[in-house]
């Protein structure tokens, strides 16, 4: 697997300050996409066992809430094969910190019977926190959504989505949810 990116305090994909990870390859192709220039297998470099190091070790501070794969798409099968490991050892270095994840694809996609609900993908579903959810739709972007792109996409609590069978949306602070201060 390569990657385009690595951003170190990061607080613009997921609650709090955050390591984010922009796997590279893709084949959605949204159109109005923020990140086309990941949509090749082959941009950046290669997430090397070093690199892996460096992620793991970034979250280490207390200030850190936790890490966000995005991409290009990680739920491409070459880019889940690399991170099922990869995110079980994050969740086992660092169990308190949060992991997020954001797919072009559905839950229903990735939890189904469909070529992307792999075991590499349970595996992956096991160890997040968050799913963002849902291509992007460049009729439905809207700036003043939080954490999501277009109003199309979800939110999912995925521990207790996988407990209940059915998707569970994420819950916001209530202080961001009213926009209200």
């Amino acid at each position: 697997m390569n990657y385009a990116n690595i951003k170190y305090c990061d607080i613009a994909n997921g609650a709090g300050v955050r390591t984010s990870l922009f796997v590279s390859g893709c084949r959605l192709h949204c159109k109005g996409c923020f990140n086309n220039g990941a949509w090749s297998f082959l941009a950046g470099e290669p997430f090397t066992t070093e690199v892996e190091d460096r992620v793991v070790e970034s979250l280490a501070p207390a200030y850190v809430d936790g890490l966000t794969v995005l991409g290009g798409e990680p739920t491409e099968p070459e880019n889940a094969q690399a991170l099922a490991p990869f995110l079980e050892r994050v969740r086992a270095a660092h169990p308190q910190k949060g992991i997020w994840l954001y797919s072009g694809r559905t839950w229903e996609e990735l939890t189904g019977s469909g070529s992307h609900a792999s075991e590499d993908m349970r595996r992956i579903l096991r160890t997040l926190d968050v799913l963002v959810d849902g291509p992007f739709v460049q009729e439905l972007h809207d700036i003043a959504l939080r954490f999501k792109g277009s109003s199309n996409q979800r939110i999912i609590d995925v521990p207790a989505s996988l407990a209940a069978s059915e998707v569970v949306l994420w819950s916001d602070d209530p202080l961001f949810e009213t926009h209200e201060m």
